[in-house]
């Protein structure tokens, strides 16, 4: 150690904390502060005026939204900058999306649709001609997708569990099966489905196609789940796709499949740290101002408890969430990182939004503040982009084998 460098360090200290500490860069803070003033000024209070448990906005609405968005340059952050995107890297999409998840929908719809959808992003693996009609329309058009990989064989483990299959018949794809629990796809407009084209119950045998949604054999049917933003079952029959229409190479699928859920888990940990961050919010103004015994409940200690360990469980999981989105930027392997910022970030979640019910005791489950529905959707983000277990498992086969 440098001892000479340490004790340098230690005498440029200022109120006990070095002036070179890690903090944002200032490019980001003034990000993280556009959108937080988007939020508070434009968004909220539009939602404020929706039934509690929309996951919509009117369309006239909604466009007069984006329209503000677009002129503030928050348009499709994540997108690449010459498609029309932010071409934001992924520490910048934390910031972003821990900010929009701060309304009521934002748990399931960020900024409610304000800020506009990406497409996913191995949309921009493909060839120009799928990036123009996929990818780039669903940026200056707004097109919709959903991205179907999990089945009833097994959500947890589609490289050896997935059966939906496509067979080549010529210039064509045939494609037969179901899929479960597909986000978005009664809406959208397109979909990425993930089809075993290789033999069964192996990862190298399963390849991704670009889908229309109004291709002939496709059928949907609304799964009621506990949030009120319901998944589907989709069904395929016999359906016709284009071998132009393949993302990628045949039986090398997964692969894209990989990249796209382990990206993608990074600002889904900073969406829950946001929702559970603006809960902490109401409760502490909550104990603040009620009254309770001849004093306020912001003096009793089983609630200071509460608030106290839900702000550093809160703080310990965005910091687990910055560095994977760091690693992220830095082009290092994160699948690591990730799991843990996943794993993490929404069990604290659910921890920090059951207090809070807690903390506002019957007010807490009523429909007149947004506790009760975050409390509904944050148990399904345990489950979302691979369940607690398996990301577990995953950390514990990557410790143990050094």
């Amino acid at each position: 150690m440098d001892f000479a460098l340490y004790n340098e360090r230690v005498s440029e200290m200022d109120d006990g904390f070095p002036t070179g500490a890690w903090e944002l860069p200032e490019e980001l803070v003034m990000l993280r502060d556009t959108v937080r003033r988007f939020m508070s000024e434009e968004v909220r209070p539009v939602e404020e005026r929706q039934p509690h448990d929309c996951y919509s906005l009117p369309p006239d609405q909604l466009q007069a939204l984006q329209a503000k968005a677009q002129a503030l340059g928050l348009w499709c952050l994540s997108s690449p900058t010459e498609y029309g995107g932010g071409g934001l890297g992924l520490l910048a999409q934390v910031i972003v999306a821990e900010e929009a998840a701060k309304c009521r929908m934002g748990a399931y719809v960020p900024a409610c649709g304000a800020l506009g959808i990406d497409p996913p992003s191995v949309i921009w693996l493909g060839n120009d001609e799928q990036k123009q009609k996929y990818g780039i329309e669903g940026i200056t058009k707004g097109k919709k997708c959903f991205v179907a990989i999990s089945e009833a064989s097994g959500g947890s483990d589609p490289a050896r569990k997935i059966q939906t299959r496509a067979v080549r018949d010529g210039e064509e794809y045939v494609i037969n099966g179901t899929k479960l629990w597909i986000t978005a796809a009664g809406t959208a407009d397109w979909g990425i489905v993930f089809a075993r084209t290789g033999e069964p119950g192996k990862g190298d045998g399963i390849t991704a196609f670009i889908v229309d949604r109004d291709t002939p054999g496709i059928t949907t049917r609304e799964i009621g789940v506990i949030r009120s933003y319901s998944p589907y079952e989709v069904s395929f029959d016999n359906v016709r796709v284009p071998v132009a229409n393949r993302l990628g190479d045949e039986n090398k699928g997964f692969a894209i499949c990989q990249k796209w859920l382990v990206h993608a888990r990074v600002p889904y940990a900073a969406g829950v740290i946001g929702v559970a961050q603006d809960a902490l919010r109401i409760a502490t103004e909550w104990a603040r101002e009620r009254d309770v015994h001849k004093s306020k409940l912001a003096d009793k200690q089983a609630v200071q408890w509460m608030i106290a360990d839900s702000e550093v469980e809160l703080r310990a999981a965005r910091l687990l969430t910055y560095q994977a989105a760091w690693n992220g930027d830095l082009g290092r392997d994160i699948k690591t990182d990730a799991s843990i910022a996943k794993l993490y970030a929404t069990e604290t979640a659910g921890r920090v939004i059951d207090r809070c019910v807690q903390i506002l005791g019957a007010m807490g489950v009523s429909k007149e503040l947004p506790l009760e529905r975050w409390y509904r959707e944050l148990r399904i983000k345990r489950i979302g982009e691979g369940p607690s277990e398996v990301h577990r498992m995953v950390l514990a086969r990557e410790i143990l084998r050094g």
